[in-house]
Protein backbone atom coordinates (compact mmCIF):
# COMPACT_ATOMS: atom_id res chain seq x y z
CA UNK A 1 0.00 0.00 0.00
CA UNK A 2 1.16 3.41 -0.98
CA UNK A 3 2.19 6.19 1.74
CA UNK A 4 0.10 9.09 0.62
CA UNK A 5 1.81 12.36 1.39
CA UNK A 6 -1.46 13.15 3.51
CA UNK A 7 -0.19 9.83 5.68
CA UNK A 8 3.44 10.77 5.55
CA UNK A 9 3.35 14.34 6.92
CA UNK A 10 2.17 12.09 10.69
CA UNK A 11 4.88 10.23 10.94
CA UNK A 12 8.16 11.26 12.36
CA UNK A 13 11.39 9.92 11.62
CA UNK A 14 13.46 7.99 14.17
CA UNK A 15 15.64 11.20 15.13
CA UNK A 16 12.85 13.48 15.76
CA UNK A 17 11.21 10.85 18.37
CA UNK A 18 15.05 10.63 19.33
CA UNK A 19 15.15 14.43 19.82
CA UNK A 20 12.16 14.62 21.51
CA UNK A 21 12.70 11.56 24.25
CA UNK A 22 16.43 13.20 24.58
CA UNK A 23 15.10 16.55 25.28
CA UNK A 24 12.21 14.72 27.78
CA UNK A 25 15.10 12.43 29.75
CA UNK A 26 17.53 15.60 30.37
CA UNK A 27 14.37 17.77 31.70
CA UNK A 28 13.76 14.47 33.98
CA UNK A 29 17.09 14.93 36.10
CA UNK A 30 16.50 18.12 36.93
CA UNK A 31 12.66 16.98 37.82
CA UNK A 32 14.37 16.40 41.78
CA UNK A 33 16.08 19.72 41.85
CA UNK A 34 13.69 21.22 44.54
CA UNK A 35 13.34 17.98 46.44
CA UNK A 36 14.92 18.35 50.25
CA UNK A 37 18.51 15.98 49.95
CA UNK A 38 18.68 13.23 51.63
CA UNK A 39 20.66 12.06 54.64
CA UNK A 40 22.97 11.15 55.50
CA UNK A 41 26.10 11.57 53.12
CA UNK A 42 24.09 13.91 50.33
CA UNK A 43 23.10 16.53 53.73
CA UNK A 44 26.81 16.24 54.97
CA UNK A 45 28.25 16.86 51.88
CA UNK A 46 25.95 20.17 51.23
CA UNK A 47 26.84 21.51 54.73
CA UNK A 48 30.49 20.88 54.29
CA UNK A 49 29.63 22.97 51.43
CA UNK A 50 27.83 25.84 53.23
CA UNK A 51 30.63 25.71 56.01
CA UNK A 52 33.13 26.82 53.31
CA UNK A 53 30.96 29.83 51.62
CA UNK A 54 30.17 30.79 55.54
CA UNK A 55 34.26 30.52 56.52
CA UNK A 56 35.18 32.22 53.70
CA UNK A 57 37.73 28.78 53.95
CA UNK A 58 37.88 26.93 50.72
CA UNK A 59 41.07 24.82 51.73
CA UNK A 60 39.62 23.25 55.24
CA UNK A 61 36.64 20.78 55.46
CA UNK A 62 34.59 20.60 58.48
CA UNK A 63 31.89 18.75 59.49
CA UNK A 64 30.19 18.00 62.85
CA UNK A 65 31.65 21.34 64.00
CA UNK A 66 35.12 19.95 63.49
CA UNK A 67 37.91 18.69 60.90
CA UNK A 68 36.94 16.16 58.52
CA UNK A 69 39.25 13.80 56.24
CA UNK A 70 37.17 11.46 53.79
CA UNK A 71 36.73 12.87 50.80
CA UNK A 72 38.83 14.97 48.32
CA UNK A 73 37.86 19.01 47.60
CA UNK A 74 36.52 19.35 44.00
CA UNK A 75 32.41 18.40 45.02
CA UNK A 76 32.23 21.29 47.35
CA UNK A 77 34.46 23.46 45.76
CA UNK A 78 31.76 23.11 42.16
CA UNK A 79 29.02 23.25 44.88
CA UNK A 80 30.66 26.13 47.01
CA UNK A 81 31.03 28.00 43.36
CA UNK A 82 27.33 27.56 43.24
CA UNK A 83 26.47 28.81 46.55
CA UNK A 84 28.14 31.89 45.85
CA UNK A 85 26.05 32.67 42.48
CA UNK A 86 22.82 31.23 43.74
CA UNK A 87 22.50 31.26 47.40
CA UNK A 88 22.12 28.60 49.45
CA UNK A 89 19.56 26.13 48.26
CA UNK A 90 18.63 22.61 47.99
CA UNK A 91 18.68 23.83 44.12
CA UNK A 92 21.76 25.18 43.97
CA UNK A 93 23.07 22.31 45.39
CA UNK A 94 22.38 19.94 43.21
CA UNK A 95 22.55 21.99 39.70
CA UNK A 96 26.48 21.70 39.24
CA UNK A 97 26.38 17.83 40.23
CA UNK A 98 23.29 17.13 37.81
CA UNK A 99 24.99 19.26 34.77
CA UNK A 100 28.10 17.33 35.35
CA UNK A 101 26.27 14.36 34.96
CA UNK A 102 25.15 15.76 31.50
CA UNK A 103 28.59 16.36 30.93
CA UNK A 104 29.06 12.67 30.89
CA UNK A 105 26.31 12.30 28.74
CA UNK A 106 27.98 14.37 26.46
CA UNK A 107 30.70 12.85 26.13
CA UNK A 108 28.94 9.70 26.21
CA UNK A 109 27.68 10.51 22.53
CA UNK A 110 30.93 11.83 21.28
CA UNK A 111 32.52 8.80 22.48
CA UNK A 112 30.23 6.46 21.08
CA UNK A 113 29.92 8.20 17.92
CA UNK A 114 33.47 8.01 17.03
CA UNK A 115 33.31 4.37 18.04
CA UNK A 116 30.56 3.42 15.89
CA UNK A 117 27.73 5.24 14.41
CA UNK A 118 25.61 8.21 15.39
CA UNK A 119 22.67 6.00 16.01
CA UNK A 120 24.77 3.79 18.41
CA UNK A 121 25.44 7.02 19.82
CA UNK A 122 21.56 8.46 20.52
CA UNK A 123 21.11 5.03 21.81
CA UNK A 124 23.42 5.39 24.33
CA UNK A 125 22.66 8.55 25.37
CA UNK A 126 19.00 7.51 26.50
CA UNK A 127 20.22 4.42 27.89
CA UNK A 128 22.37 6.24 30.24
CA UNK A 129 20.15 8.51 31.66
CA UNK A 130 17.32 6.35 31.81
CA UNK A 131 19.57 3.82 33.89
CA UNK A 132 17.87 4.09 37.44
CA UNK A 133 20.44 4.56 39.89
CA UNK A 134 21.63 7.14 37.66
CA UNK A 135 18.58 8.98 38.16
CA UNK A 136 17.64 7.90 41.63
CA UNK A 137 20.93 9.16 42.51
CA UNK A 138 20.00 12.86 41.64
CA UNK A 139 17.76 12.79 44.64
CA UNK A 140 20.96 11.81 46.70
CA UNK A 141 23.71 13.36 45.45
CA UNK A 142 27.33 12.51 46.17
CA UNK A 143 30.15 12.55 44.69
CA UNK A 144 29.32 9.87 41.45
CA UNK A 145 27.88 12.43 39.06
CA UNK A 146 30.58 14.27 39.25
CA UNK A 147 32.81 11.21 38.35
CA UNK A 148 30.43 9.88 36.18
CA UNK A 149 30.93 13.12 33.39
CA UNK A 150 34.85 12.96 34.78
CA UNK A 151 35.77 10.12 33.90
CA UNK A 152 34.37 9.89 30.59
CA UNK A 153 35.17 12.97 29.36
CA UNK A 154 39.15 12.25 31.03
CA UNK A 155 38.92 8.91 28.48
CA UNK A 156 37.49 10.58 25.55
CA UNK A 157 39.96 12.86 25.38
CA UNK A 158 42.88 10.60 25.53
CA UNK A 159 41.63 8.19 22.93
CA UNK A 160 41.69 11.68 21.06
CA UNK A 161 45.35 11.79 21.96
CA UNK A 162 44.53 15.50 23.68
CA UNK A 163 46.89 15.07 26.34
CA UNK A 164 46.08 18.36 28.40
CA UNK A 165 42.12 18.02 28.91
CA UNK A 166 42.41 14.59 29.37
CA UNK A 167 44.76 15.42 32.63
CA UNK A 168 42.52 18.03 33.79
CA UNK A 169 39.22 15.70 33.78
CA UNK A 170 41.27 12.81 34.63
CA UNK A 171 42.59 15.27 37.77
CA UNK A 172 39.23 16.44 38.70
CA UNK A 173 37.95 12.96 38.93
CA UNK A 174 40.84 12.16 41.15
CA UNK A 175 40.23 15.22 43.05
CA UNK A 176 36.52 14.21 43.74
CA UNK A 177 36.90 10.69 44.79
CA UNK A 178 40.88 9.76 45.55
CA UNK A 179 43.36 8.05 43.27
CA UNK A 180 41.50 5.18 42.13
CA UNK A 181 39.68 6.87 39.37
CA UNK A 182 42.85 6.20 37.77
CA UNK A 183 41.82 2.78 37.04
CA UNK A 184 38.51 3.22 34.60
CA UNK A 185 40.73 5.34 32.74
CA UNK A 186 43.81 3.60 32.98
CA UNK A 187 42.07 0.37 31.56
CA UNK A 188 40.01 1.95 29.08
CA UNK A 189 43.22 3.40 27.26
CA UNK A 190 45.61 0.87 28.14
CA UNK A 191 43.19 -2.25 28.05
CA UNK A 192 42.50 -1.49 23.66
CA UNK A 193 46.13 -0.53 23.11
CA UNK A 194 46.97 -4.22 24.35
CA UNK A 195 44.19 -6.12 22.96
CA UNK A 196 45.18 -4.26 19.54
CA UNK A 197 48.95 -5.06 20.69
CA UNK A 198 49.54 -1.13 19.42
CA UNK A 199 52.87 -1.33 21.72
CA UNK A 200 54.16 1.67 19.91
CA UNK A 201 50.84 4.06 20.77
CA UNK A 202 50.87 2.19 24.37
CA UNK A 203 54.62 3.33 25.12
CA UNK A 204 54.61 6.55 23.76
CA UNK A 205 56.00 9.03 25.62
CA UNK A 206 52.70 11.23 25.54
CA UNK A 207 51.33 8.93 28.50
CA UNK A 208 54.08 10.25 30.79
CA UNK A 209 53.32 13.78 29.74
CA UNK A 210 49.23 12.59 30.77
CA UNK A 211 51.05 11.79 34.23
CA UNK A 212 52.66 14.71 34.68
CA UNK A 213 50.10 17.56 34.20
CA UNK A 214 47.80 15.24 35.59
CA UNK A 215 49.91 15.48 38.66
CA UNK A 216 50.42 19.22 38.57
CA UNK A 217 46.80 19.25 38.40
CA UNK A 218 46.08 17.46 41.68
CA UNK A 219 48.14 19.86 43.53
CA UNK A 220 45.71 22.06 44.96
CA UNK A 221 44.07 19.24 46.57
CA UNK A 222 47.57 18.16 47.94
CA UNK A 223 47.95 21.43 49.61
CA UNK A 224 44.81 21.36 51.13
CA UNK A 225 45.01 18.40 52.33
CA UNK A 226 48.55 18.86 53.75
CA UNK A 227 47.96 22.52 55.59
CA UNK A 228 45.26 20.94 57.07
CA UNK A 229 46.29 17.71 58.45
CA UNK A 230 50.27 17.27 57.78
CA UNK A 231 51.21 20.39 59.25
CA UNK A 232 49.14 19.55 62.47
CA UNK A 233 49.72 16.71 63.79
CA UNK A 234 48.41 17.26 66.97
CA UNK A 235 44.76 17.63 65.88
CA UNK A 236 42.53 14.23 66.97
CA UNK A 237 41.17 12.37 63.48
CA UNK A 238 39.39 9.04 63.78
CA UNK A 239 40.64 8.96 67.31
CA UNK A 240 43.88 8.94 67.04
CA UNK A 241 46.47 11.90 65.96
CA UNK A 242 49.28 11.88 63.83
CA UNK A 243 47.24 11.21 60.68
CA UNK A 244 48.12 12.35 57.62
CA UNK A 245 45.80 13.81 55.13
CA UNK A 246 48.16 13.18 52.29
CA UNK A 247 48.62 9.59 53.22
CA UNK A 248 45.05 9.10 53.73
CA UNK A 249 44.43 10.33 50.41
CA UNK A 250 47.02 8.32 48.26
CA UNK A 251 46.52 4.80 50.55
CA UNK A 252 43.88 4.85 53.37
CA UNK A 253 41.00 6.04 51.41
CA UNK A 254 41.40 3.66 48.72
CA UNK A 255 43.58 0.98 49.30
CA UNK A 256 43.35 0.86 53.13
CA UNK A 257 39.05 0.25 52.02
CA UNK A 258 39.81 -2.03 49.33
CA UNK A 259 42.21 -4.39 51.85
CA UNK A 260 39.85 -3.16 54.94
CA UNK A 261 42.91 -1.85 57.09
CA UNK A 262 42.00 1.53 56.63
CA UNK A 263 40.20 3.91 59.41
CA UNK A 264 36.77 3.36 57.34
CA UNK A 265 35.90 -0.56 57.53
CA UNK A 266 33.24 -2.39 55.48
CA UNK A 267 32.17 -6.16 54.66
CA UNK A 268 32.21 -7.10 51.54
CA UNK A 269 30.81 -9.62 49.63
CA UNK A 270 32.28 -10.78 45.62
CA UNK A 271 28.79 -11.00 44.23
CA UNK A 272 27.01 -7.43 45.38
CA UNK A 273 27.51 -5.60 42.50
CA UNK A 274 26.27 -8.62 40.07
CA UNK A 275 22.54 -8.60 41.90
CA UNK A 276 22.48 -4.63 42.22
CA UNK A 277 23.45 -4.09 39.07
CA UNK A 278 19.94 -6.05 37.92
CA UNK A 279 17.94 -2.91 39.42
CA UNK A 280 20.50 -0.01 39.62
CA UNK A 281 20.68 -0.29 35.66
CA UNK A 282 16.98 -0.81 34.89
CA UNK A 283 15.61 -0.93 32.14
CA UNK A 284 18.35 -2.02 30.34
CA UNK A 285 20.13 -4.57 33.14
CA UNK A 286 19.28 -7.94 31.01
CA UNK A 287 20.17 -6.16 27.72
CA UNK A 288 23.43 -4.98 29.51
CA UNK A 289 24.46 -8.57 31.06
CA UNK A 290 23.76 -9.97 27.05
CA UNK A 291 25.95 -7.57 25.60
CA UNK A 292 29.05 -7.71 27.74
CA UNK A 293 28.71 -12.16 27.38
CA UNK A 294 28.32 -11.79 23.77
CA UNK A 295 31.21 -9.11 23.75
CA UNK A 296 33.12 -11.80 25.86
CA UNK A 297 32.46 -14.58 23.38
CA UNK A 298 33.11 -12.52 20.56
CA UNK A 299 36.31 -10.83 22.03
CA UNK A 300 38.54 -10.84 18.46
CA UNK A 301 35.84 -10.14 16.02
CA UNK A 302 35.54 -6.55 18.27
CA UNK A 303 36.86 -3.27 16.83
CA UNK A 304 37.13 -1.46 20.27
CA UNK A 305 37.93 -2.66 23.88
CA UNK A 306 37.83 0.99 25.62
CA UNK A 307 34.41 0.48 26.95
CA UNK A 308 34.87 -3.21 28.36
CA UNK A 309 38.20 -2.46 29.66
CA UNK A 310 36.81 0.30 31.92
CA UNK A 311 33.95 -1.15 32.90
CA UNK A 312 35.06 -4.82 33.76
CA UNK A 313 38.31 -3.31 35.46
CA UNK A 314 36.22 -0.70 37.75
CA UNK A 315 33.56 -4.00 38.50
CA UNK A 316 36.26 -6.27 39.22
CA UNK A 317 37.88 -3.80 41.74
CA UNK A 318 34.12 -2.96 43.62
CA UNK A 319 33.64 -6.39 43.89
CA UNK A 320 36.90 -7.51 45.49
CA UNK A 321 36.72 -4.57 47.40
CA UNK A 322 35.74 -4.79 51.23
CA UNK A 323 33.58 -1.46 51.30
CA UNK A 324 30.43 -1.54 48.66
CA UNK A 325 27.82 0.78 48.34
CA UNK A 326 25.31 0.27 45.30
CA UNK A 327 25.89 4.11 43.76
CA UNK A 328 29.56 3.01 43.41
CA UNK A 329 28.83 1.21 39.77
CA UNK A 330 27.06 4.66 38.28
CA UNK A 331 30.86 5.97 37.63
CA UNK A 332 30.74 3.20 34.23
CA UNK A 333 27.65 3.37 33.19
CA UNK A 334 28.54 5.33 30.28
CA UNK A 335 30.55 2.49 29.35
CA UNK A 336 27.97 0.52 29.80
CA UNK A 337 25.12 2.32 27.83
CA UNK A 338 27.78 2.27 24.78
CA UNK A 339 27.66 -1.52 25.05
CA UNK A 340 24.37 -1.75 25.52
CA UNK A 341 23.42 0.52 22.43
CA UNK A 342 25.52 -1.34 20.25
CA UNK A 343 24.53 -5.16 21.50
CA UNK A 344 21.14 -3.85 20.41
CA UNK A 345 21.44 -2.60 17.35
CA UNK A 346 23.66 -5.19 16.75
CA UNK A 347 20.70 -7.90 16.66
CA UNK A 348 19.91 -9.20 13.28
CA UNK A 349 18.11 -12.50 13.57
CA UNK A 350 14.87 -13.04 14.22
CA UNK A 351 16.04 -14.74 17.31
CA UNK A 352 17.61 -12.27 18.77
CA UNK A 353 15.16 -9.29 18.30
CA UNK A 354 12.57 -11.83 19.50
CA UNK A 355 15.02 -11.41 22.78
CA UNK A 356 15.01 -8.33 23.01
CA UNK A 357 11.72 -7.61 21.89
CA UNK A 358 9.82 -10.16 24.87
CA UNK A 359 12.72 -9.17 27.19
CA UNK A 360 11.93 -5.46 26.96
CA UNK A 361 8.23 -5.55 26.91
CA UNK A 362 8.05 -8.02 30.01
CA UNK A 363 10.50 -5.42 32.28
CA UNK A 364 7.74 -2.74 30.66
CA UNK A 365 5.21 -3.96 31.94
CA UNK A 366 6.74 -5.14 35.68
CA UNK A 367 8.08 -1.66 36.23
CA UNK A 368 4.36 -0.22 35.06
CA UNK A 369 2.52 -3.18 37.85
CA UNK A 370 5.54 -1.98 40.18
CA UNK A 371 4.55 1.41 40.37
CA UNK A 372 0.93 0.93 40.86
CA UNK A 373 2.02 -1.69 43.61
CA UNK A 374 4.19 1.38 45.23
CA UNK A 375 1.63 4.13 44.80
CA UNK A 376 -1.54 1.33 45.99
CA UNK A 377 0.91 0.34 49.25
CA UNK A 378 2.30 4.16 49.73
CA UNK A 379 -0.60 6.27 49.12
CA UNK A 380 0.78 9.53 48.93
CA UNK A 381 -0.62 13.20 48.92
CA UNK A 382 -1.31 13.88 44.63
CA UNK A 383 -0.22 16.76 43.44
CA UNK A 384 -2.30 17.53 40.75
CA UNK A 385 1.19 19.90 39.22
CA UNK A 386 2.62 16.72 38.79
CA UNK A 387 -0.13 14.80 37.40
CA UNK A 388 -0.68 16.95 34.72
CA UNK A 389 3.32 16.42 33.66
CA UNK A 390 2.93 12.47 34.09
CA UNK A 391 -0.45 12.65 32.31
CA UNK A 392 1.57 14.10 29.52
CA UNK A 393 4.05 11.44 29.16
CA UNK A 394 1.67 8.83 29.02
CA UNK A 395 0.13 10.71 26.24
CA UNK A 396 3.88 10.57 24.59
CA UNK A 397 3.94 7.43 25.46
CA UNK A 398 0.44 6.43 23.79
CA UNK A 399 1.58 8.60 20.71
CA UNK A 400 4.80 6.54 20.38
CA UNK A 401 2.10 3.84 19.04
CA UNK A 402 1.11 5.88 15.71
CA UNK A 403 4.54 6.92 15.57
CA UNK A 404 6.81 3.34 15.43
CA UNK A 405 5.36 0.43 14.17
CA UNK A 406 5.19 -1.20 17.87
CA UNK A 407 7.14 -4.65 16.59
CA UNK A 408 10.03 -2.93 15.45
CA UNK A 409 14.09 -2.41 17.29
CA UNK A 410 13.31 1.52 17.94
CA UNK A 411 9.31 0.69 19.10
CA UNK A 412 10.64 -1.53 21.42
CA UNK A 413 13.45 0.72 22.72
CA UNK A 414 11.56 4.27 23.04
CA UNK A 415 8.60 2.43 25.02
CA UNK A 416 11.30 1.15 27.23
CA UNK A 417 12.67 4.70 27.56
CA UNK A 418 9.21 6.05 27.90
CA UNK A 419 8.29 3.65 30.60
CA UNK A 420 11.65 4.68 32.80
CA UNK A 421 10.83 8.44 32.30
CA UNK A 422 7.33 7.90 33.50
CA UNK A 423 8.31 5.53 36.41
CA UNK A 424 11.45 8.25 37.46
CA UNK A 425 8.71 11.18 37.74
CA UNK A 426 6.42 9.74 39.47
CA UNK A 427 9.58 8.89 41.47
CA UNK A 428 10.79 12.85 41.65
CA UNK A 429 7.78 14.72 41.51
CA UNK A 430 5.21 12.73 43.88
CA UNK A 431 6.60 10.13 45.89
CA UNK A 432 10.05 11.14 47.18
CA UNK A 433 8.66 14.96 48.06
CA UNK A 434 5.95 13.39 50.14
CA UNK A 435 8.59 11.15 51.73
CA UNK A 436 10.54 14.33 52.45
CA UNK A 437 7.92 15.16 55.21
CA UNK A 438 9.39 12.07 57.02
CA UNK A 439 13.17 13.64 57.23
CA UNK A 440 12.60 15.24 60.69
CA UNK A 441 15.78 17.24 60.22
CA UNK A 442 14.95 19.33 56.72
CA UNK A 443 11.20 19.52 58.02
CA UNK A 444 12.24 21.04 61.45
CA UNK A 445 15.07 23.39 59.68
CA UNK A 446 12.40 24.63 57.53
CA UNK A 447 10.03 25.12 60.75
CA UNK A 448 12.81 26.89 62.45
CA UNK A 449 13.24 29.01 59.65
CA UNK A 450 9.91 29.98 59.98
CA UNK A 451 8.29 30.17 63.20
CA UNK A 452 11.71 30.80 65.13
CA UNK A 453 13.79 32.99 62.91
CA UNK A 454 17.26 33.75 64.04
CA UNK A 455 16.95 31.63 67.00
CA UNK A 456 19.94 29.44 67.48
CA UNK A 457 18.68 25.72 68.18
CA UNK A 458 21.33 22.71 69.27
CA UNK A 459 21.54 19.07 68.19
CA UNK A 460 21.27 16.86 71.44
CA UNK A 461 21.64 12.77 71.20
CA UNK A 462 20.47 13.69 67.53
CA UNK A 463 22.65 14.11 65.10
CA UNK A 464 21.06 15.29 61.65
CA UNK A 465 23.54 16.63 58.88
CA UNK A 466 19.95 17.69 57.06
CA UNK A 467 19.36 20.05 59.95
CA UNK A 468 22.33 21.89 59.80
CA UNK A 469 22.16 22.71 55.96
CA UNK A 470 18.93 23.82 55.93
CA UNK A 471 19.23 25.77 59.22
CA UNK A 472 19.38 29.48 58.71
CA UNK A 473 20.51 30.21 62.04
CA UNK A 474 23.42 29.08 64.24
CA UNK A 475 23.53 25.32 65.12
CA UNK A 476 24.92 24.01 68.59
CA UNK A 477 26.19 20.66 69.12
CA UNK A 478 26.00 19.02 72.64
CA UNK A 479 27.18 15.66 73.19
CA UNK A 480 26.75 16.46 76.85
CA UNK A 481 23.84 18.43 79.49
CA UNK A 482 26.18 21.24 79.88
CA UNK A 483 24.56 23.96 78.22
CA UNK A 484 23.58 26.82 79.76
CA UNK A 485 19.62 27.64 80.28
CA UNK A 486 17.44 28.57 78.45
CA UNK A 487 18.32 26.65 75.46
CA UNK A 488 16.24 25.40 72.26
CA UNK A 489 17.09 21.70 71.21
CA UNK A 490 16.58 19.60 68.33
CA UNK A 491 16.73 16.16 70.07
CA UNK A 492 14.29 12.69 71.33
CA UNK A 493 11.67 12.10 73.34
CA UNK A 494 13.96 9.63 74.93
CA UNK A 495 16.73 12.41 75.77
CA UNK A 496 14.10 14.94 76.64
CA UNK A 497 12.48 12.65 79.49
CA UNK A 498 16.40 12.15 80.77
CA UNK A 499 16.95 16.12 81.27
CA UNK A 500 13.55 16.36 83.44
CA UNK A 501 14.96 13.44 85.50
CA UNK A 502 17.96 15.88 85.36
CA UNK A 503 15.23 18.43 86.78
CA UNK A 504 14.95 20.55 83.64
CA UNK A 505 12.29 21.95 82.99
CA UNK A 506 11.05 21.11 79.22
CA UNK A 507 8.54 22.43 77.24
CA UNK A 508 8.14 20.67 73.50
CA UNK A 509 7.73 23.66 70.68
CA UNK A 510 7.23 21.56 68.26
CA UNK A 511 7.27 17.58 67.18
CA UNK A 512 8.83 15.89 63.85
CA UNK A 513 8.22 12.27 62.57
CA UNK A 514 11.22 10.87 62.08
CA UNK A 515 12.53 8.11 59.30
CA UNK A 516 15.75 7.81 57.26
CA UNK A 517 14.00 8.07 53.68
CA UNK A 518 17.47 6.35 52.80
CA UNK A 519 16.82 3.25 53.94
CA UNK A 520 13.43 2.36 53.04
CA UNK A 521 11.77 -0.90 54.14
CA UNK A 522 8.27 -2.28 53.83
CA UNK A 523 6.62 -0.93 56.82
CA UNK A 524 7.07 2.17 56.11
CA UNK A 525 6.46 2.08 52.88
CA UNK A 526 2.92 0.69 53.61
CA UNK A 527 0.63 2.93 54.74
CA UNK A 528 -1.11 0.54 57.05
CA UNK A 529 2.31 0.01 58.95
CA UNK A 530 3.74 3.57 58.59
CA UNK A 531 3.05 4.80 62.33
CA UNK A 532 4.86 1.94 63.71
CA UNK A 533 8.02 2.69 61.20
CA UNK A 534 8.20 5.90 62.51
CA UNK A 535 10.37 7.42 64.81
CA UNK A 536 10.28 10.94 66.68
CA UNK A 537 12.28 14.09 66.96
CA UNK A 538 11.42 17.44 68.86
CA UNK A 539 12.44 20.67 69.18
CA UNK A 540 11.96 21.56 73.12
CA UNK A 541 12.65 25.00 75.00
CA UNK A 542 15.13 23.48 77.33
CA UNK A 543 15.19 25.52 80.90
Amino acid sequence: MLTTPTTRQFILTEKQVWLLITVTVILLQFSALFVPILEPDGALYAGIAKTMVLKHDYWNLYADGHDWLDKPHFPFWMAAISFNLFGIHTWSYKLPAILFLLTGAWYTYRFALDLYDEKVARWAVCILLTAEHLVISNNDVRAEPYLTGLIIAGVYHFYKRQMLPGALFTACAIMTKGMFALVPIGAAIGGHLLFTRDWKALLHIRWLIALMLTALFITPELYALYQQFDLHPEKLVFGTTGVSGLRFFFWDSQFGRFMNTGPIKGAGDPFFFFHTLLWAFLPWSVMLYAAVIIFIKKWKQQKEYYCICAAMATFALFSLSKFQLPHYLNIIFPFFAILTAQYILSLQTEKGLKFFRITQYTIIILIAVAGVVIDLLYKPAMHYTWLLLAGALILLYVLLHYWLDKSTRQAIFYRTVSISILLNLYLNTILYPDMMQYQSGSTAGAYANNSLPGRTIGMYAANSYAFDFYMKAPVARYDTATFASPVLLFTTPEAVTGLQQQGHICTVIKSFPHFYVSKLDLPFVRKATRAGALGERVIVEVK
